[in-house]
């Protein structure tokens, strides 16, 4: 792959697995109904650009660079993100499905997920400070040590946490979210 920088360009119906990226680094970019499935993305920058409608589903991301980043309408299956360069690492996502994806141990303050699929994914030892999960589907999601005090979960549902495991302090929930609060006790709400 040869090394460069893109500004300002918008890729548009690109099968990247045919057709692989030309650059490094991709600043402003928007890349709307790309396919990126498979595809190889370790160590390329993307600042401020915005994918949307694309698939990206189980494409490598060893030290895959995402600062400001948006996705919107994007299929995101079995990814890895943990295996992303952290610094400044700035994600938000819309309408999208992650399920099965990783983003263990990552720092993701005030990262939003709105109307997500995010089935089985795993936040384990995640900084979810501040973060919002606005009308996502948590089925199967893992929390363990994971940091989400004043997180929104007021419109999340089918989700499984443990309060002694995690961090929770002044987090938002429904009332009808408590059974995911509190399903390891084994009590009946009603």
């Amino acid at each position: 792959m040869a090394k460069g920088f893109v500004e300002d360009k918008h890729f548009k119906g690109v099968n990247f697995s045919e057709a692989p990226l030309v650059g490094s680094d991709y600043e402003a970019c928007h890349f709307s109904n790309c396919l990126f499935a498979g595809v190889n993305l370790s160590h390329i920058n993307f600042m401020e650009c915005v994918f949307e409608h694309c698939d990206l589903s189980m494409a490598k991301l060893g030290n895959t660079a995402f600062k400001d980043t948006t996705f919107k309408g994007c299929k995101l299956l079995g990814l890895h993100f943990e295996d992303v360069n952290p610094f400044l690492l700035a994600l938000s996502f819309t309408d999208c499905q992650l399920n099965l994806s990783s983003f263990f141990n990552l720092n993701l303050k005030k990262t939003r997920f709105v109307n997500c699929g995010l089935k089985e994914v795993d936040f384990s030892g995640a900084d979810l400070s501040l973060a919002v999960f606005d009308n996502c589907d948590l089925l199967g999601a893992v929390f363990g040590n994971t940091m989400l005090e004043k997180a929104d979960f007021r419109t999340a549902f089918n989700y499984s946490l443990d309060p002694e495991v995690n961090k929770i302090k002044k987090a938002k929930f429904s009332v009808s979210g408590l059974p995911g609060l509190l399903g390891k006790y084994n009590i009946e709400i009603g």
